[in-house]
């Protein structure tokens, strides 16, 4: 059975966390993680949100998000793709990364 859908209320902040899968690294080196900043960054310009705070581990991350019109979870499907199709071809993996 699916989740319920998150209620969206422009203005709204939310606490997300993204994990590695079954508790893996999520970063290689430091350019994995100025990859995920640009995404996250490219995210902010074309949706409109804001990120109040961040924390990059090396198995997961915590961002703080005020949307805007858009909801959360177009947010983040939007940079967990791309970096996970980014991941997955500079290392010639497959399967999910969260």
């Amino acid at each position: 059975m699916a989740r319920k859908q998150r209620l969206h209320f422009p203005g709204s902040t939310y606490h997300c966390m993204l994990r590695g899968n079954n508790g893996k690294n999520i970063f290689k080196n430091e350019n994995d993680f100025s990859r995920l900043s640009l995404l996250i960054q490219e995210g902010v310009e074309r949706y409109d949100h804001r990120i109040l705070g961040f924390c990059f581990m090396s198995n997961h991350i915590h961002l703080v998000i005020q949307v805007a019109e858009t909801p959360l979870s177009k947010i983040v499907q939007n940079f967990a793709f791309r970096y996970a199709r980014f991941i997955n071809r500079n290392y010639k993996q497959i399967g999910h990364l969260f």
